[in-house]
Formats: structure tokens, sequence, C-alpha cells
């Protein structure tokens, strides 16, 4: 890279710690990069610091030592995570989402790219202090929201499938039970997808009964792998019995009144995770 201006520097500077975050970089690395003293890279990141800090966009950590640098962690105030959350819950309360059945249509918030970016950003701005080896969710419709956490905490993304399927070479299979329909099912995953001992979490678009997590759970004992958390982005309330305990929720879907086309949805307890996190954090 040619040398470059400090107004240059910081444009770049920022843009390469946005898409490499809880990787520790060297002041080596951006000397080398920027044909620049360490002195200066050391005064460009404190700017830098000081912006992403105020505006809200995550925190820049020093490590010291000859093998430290800098490392980015995404962070979300609260007030954005309040915005995101509130403006799930118009979306989903629309009554046009009522399908057959009393489901809802959710796809075009999934498919939507800087949506699922945002709910990624504020999963990891909860997590953003725990060690995560890998996101881990169930096809198909949990994969946008995977990868979009997986993204913010620079980890790997586990696809459980029900099915077989052979490019992913030899696979390890449970049965499980179905939260809501009671059912014998099965969940797959490929050998090589996780190693032993790799800290997890696990994340859905939505849950009922938990019957799908809670067989992701049991399949990450076969791997001798550590559940740290559960996300999903709405929760059905009324449930008689929850078969998991301990997770996040954006939402929760309180009432679906399919003849008089009406949705209740109220927040989740993802908000109530980051206020501990900003609590904690100011001791």
């Amino acid at each position: 890279m040619k040398k470059l201006k400090r107004s240059g520097r910081l444009v770049d500077m920022t843009y390469f710690l946005l898409q490499h975050p809880h990787e520790v970089i060297s002041l080596t690395h951006f000397s080398e990069r920027y044909q620049s003293a360490k002195s200066s890279i050391s005064e460009d990141l404190v700017i830098v610091k000081e912006i992403f800090e105020d505006e809200g966009y995550g925190s820049l950590l020093t490590i010291p030592g000859a093998s430290g640098g800098v490392k980015y962690i995404p962070r979300m105030g609260q007030a954005e995570a309040e915005e995101l959350v509130d403006g799930l819950i118009d979306k989903l309360a629309v009554p046009e989402r009522i399908l057959p059945g009393g489901y809802l249509y959710m796809m075009d918030l999934l498919g939507n790219p800087r949506f699922i970016h945002e709910v990624g950003r504020l999963f990891a701005a909860v997590l953003a202090d725990k060690r995560i080896d890998a996101v881990m969710t169930v096809a198909t419709k949990g994969i946008p929201l995977a990868y979009a956490v997986g993204q913010f905490l620079n980890v790997p993304v586990s696809i459980v499938r029900r099915d077989h399927r052979v490019t992913e070479g030899s696979m390890v299979s449970i049965n499980y039970v179905s939260g809501s329909s009671k059912r014998i099912q099965t969940m797959t995953l490929a050998r090589r997808s996780l190693s032993p001992g790799s800290r997890v979490f696990i994340v859905d678009d939505f849950m009922k009964a938990g019957g799908t997590i809670r067989g992701m759970i049991d399949l990450l004992e076969e791997f001798q792998a550590d559940l740290v958390g559960i996300g999903v982005l709405v929760e059905s309330v009324g449930v008689e019995e929850r078969l998991i305990d301990d997770y996040m929720s954006l939402t929760r879907l309180s009432d679906v009144n399919v003849r008089e086309k009406t949705i209740k949805v109220e927040p989740g307890n993802v908000l109530e995770q980051l206020t501990v996190y900003f609590k904690e954090d100011e001791m």
C-alpha cells in the first residue's frame, strides 16, 4: 500500500478494524501497512478508539506484550438496541404476516441483509466478553442470522441439517423430540464442523417449546462441545412446556388471532442482557 496521509490512514484503519472484529492486530502490521512510525499509528488508534466509543460502534482494546496490539470489540448502545427491537415489533405486528394455521411470514426479515446485520451485531454485543468458537443453527431459516452473528464474533458457523449430505463427509446424527408436534426427528452435523471443546452459541429464528434447540444442545454433547448461550429472533409465549430455560430473545410473540387478524408482540429479554453488561462495565 502506498504511503497515506493521516486522513487516509484513519479511513483505511477504521475499515480494516471493522472487518476484523475480535482479532488482535499488531502495531507492526499497521506500521508496515501505512509505512508510518508506530508512534503515529498509536496516535491514530487513539482517535479511532474515541470515535468508536462515542458513537457506540464498539470498543478498541489495547493488548500489551510482544504479541499484543489492538482488538476491535463490536458493541451496541442501549438506545440503538431498543430502536432495533421496537422496529422489529412494528414489522412483526403487521396483520398481513398471518399465514394459515396461525404461522407468521418472516422471510422478508430474514432475507433483509441490513436488518439481519444489525441483529447479529446486537447478539454479538451481548456476547462481547465471552469466548465463542462457533455459532450453530439449524437449516434453513436460521442460517442468515447465524452468519450475521458469526461475522461480528469472527467465528465459523456450523449448520445442523435434517438430512445427510455426501459433500459434508461423515456425519453425527441424533434423534430429538419436536417440542410442538412431539414427533421423533433426526438432525445431523458434519464431524469436521466442530472441534472437541468448542464453545458454541446457538441461534434460531423462531422458538416455541424449544425442541429443535434442545436437540442442538444434545448434539453438542456428542462433539464434547460446550454451550455458551442461546439466541432467538422471536419466541412464542404461552407454551405449556419449555424445553430450555436460559436463552435471550429479541421479541416475544404473545398472541396471534387468525379470526381478527391481530398480532401481539412484546420486547424479549435481550435488552435486559445488554443492560446487565453496561452495569457491569461501569463498575
